[in-house]
């Protein structure tokens, strides 16, 4: 929580130093370097990742021998018989002699056992290979996670801008119809124009300011969406638009797309990777295991060899020792059907991962495309829009000068009025569009960072 803070009063104290007057701003720069620290699933990626890595930690212990140690002390009858028994883990075979009597003794033990495998045909490489390749798939999630949410946030931030930029013309809509209900109040006061006309005056103020109140409502909703990126302290920040609102991105020529380079793809592929290390694993099972195995023990028993209990404390220590070295070989004859289902199931999986991604690479050539697409239409308007508003604008001087001479109805007013408004929202939105279809083209191309490069943050 400390280093939060202090992060937080770093980047207020950077945005203040550009202009101590000014308040500071929150650039979409700042924004997505926001989210990229605090946003929670990028959390879960990075420890997805660590345990992906203990997971390659683990499966090279592979390589060390198996040591297990013992110690006992029991005291029990020695009552022993001759017979079968199939194996089974309840009853105990006991080391005694041939009798029936509840006589108890003490017995101890203690041993160690180790077993190494010194050669496996290379299954613990393939493990550890598996393990390495569930690693690299992690990061590409971590890296696939980071890129979505610094889209995301970009996008959060347009779409906050562009409520407030329709603010912006919402306000001087109402401005500019409040001006025009004063200089009609005094005309209809001085008996000059008709009492309707101030009717529908107020009526059109009052549907302004009806889409002041939307436009308001509408910043605070995407405000909300650069809270959920940024956290609260950030997003009561001014934005901070900059090129965003001020100026087009220049038109540059779009290089071919490179899909084997976006996130997704790369996600994609390190999943067909892990699967394929899992299948190499897999054809590595079916095998004879070789273990080489060394044996220390010793034993104490209150029993002597002729059935008589030696009592007093006898037993309690070991009193006899052993030790052994050997080789033992084991092959699961049986486990070629069952091994051999897994490779199948396994092998399918992988050609299932690949059909995935052909499916990834053509959404995103599509997605593409229509980025392109979007982005070309979206010049376009840029370019047209300005004379939209000028035009609007010569038409509402035009009809006002027609109104005030008599020679036009306040109907003829109220729709240029109307058609200016329009035209400058239509204005400000549309070199957003052209921003946000640039979006789209870095997003396609799974980098955000020639965005934020060319948007000045």
């Amino acid at each position: 929580m400390i280093k939060r803070t202090k992060w937080i009063l770093g980047i207020l104290a950077a945005a203040g130093a550009a202009a101590q007057t000014a308040p500071p701003g929150l650039t979409v720069g700042q924004a997505v370097a926001a989210a990229l620290r605090v946003y929670p699933s990028i959390r879960v990626n990075e420890e997805q990742m660590n345990a992906a890595a203990a997971r390659i930690r683990l499966a090279q212990t592979a390589y060390l021998p198996h040591v297990d140690t013992l110690v006992q002390v029991n005291r029990a009858t020695r009552n022993t018989f001759y017979g079968l028994l199939l194996p089974q883990g309840v009853i105990p075979g006991v080391d005694g002699v041939p009798s029936n009597n509840f006589g108890t003794v003490w017995d101890s033990g203690a041993g160690i056992l180790v077993t190494w495998e010194p050669f496996d045909f290379g299954l613990r490489a393939a493990n550890v290979a598996a393990a390495s390749a569930a690693r690299q798939e992690a990061e590409a999630g971590l890296r696939r996670t980071r890129f979505e949410v610094a889209v995301a946030a970009a996008d959060a931030f347009l779409t906050a801008l562009a409520a407030e930029e329709t603010a912006k013309a919402a306000r001087a809509a109402v401005s500019s119809w409040e001006t025009l209900a004063r200089t009609i109040h005094g005309l209809v006061a001085a008996q000059l124009r008709p009492g309707a006309d101030e009717s529908r005056v107020q009526a059109e103020l009052a549907a302004a300011r009806t889409q002041l109140a939307q436009a308001e409502q509408a910043i605070d909703v995407a405000r909300a969406a650069v809270a959920q990126f940024t956290g609260p302290e950030l997003a009561e920040l001014r934005l901070e638009g900059g090129r965003l609102v001020d100026s087009l991105p220049p038109d540059r020529p779009e290089l071919p797309l490179q899909v084997a380079a976006n996130p997704l793809a790369v996600e994609q592929n390190a999943v067909i990777a892990r699967d394929q290390a899992v299948l190499q694993s897999m054809e590595r099972i079916y095998r004879p295991q070789f273990f080489v195995e060394g044996v220390a023990a010793a034993r104490g028993t209150g029993l002597d060899t002729n059935g008589a209990r030696l009592g007093a404390l006898n037993g309690l220590a070991p009193t006899t020792q052993n030790y052994g070295l050997g080789l033992t070989v084991t092959f699961p004859v049986m486990d070629r059907f069952a091994v051999r289902e897994e490779q199948a199931a396994q092998a399918a999986t992988i050609r299932a991962g690949q059909a995935q991604y052909r499916t990834v690479a053509t959404g995103l050539s599509a997605r593409f495309q229509a980025a392109l697409a979007r982005l070309r239409g979206a010049r376009r308007v840029a370019e047209n829009t300005p004379v939209e508003v000028s035009s609007a604008r010569t038409a509402l001087q035009q009809a006002s000068a027609r109104y005030q001479a008599g020679l036009a109805p306040i109907d003829d007013v109220a729709q240029a009025e109307r058609l200016l408004a329009a035209a400058e929202i239509d204005n400000a939105l549309a070199r957003l569009s052209v921003w946000r279809g640039l979006l789209d083209v870095a997003a396609a191309r799974g980098d955000v960072s020639p965005f934020l490069a060319q948007a000045g943050s």
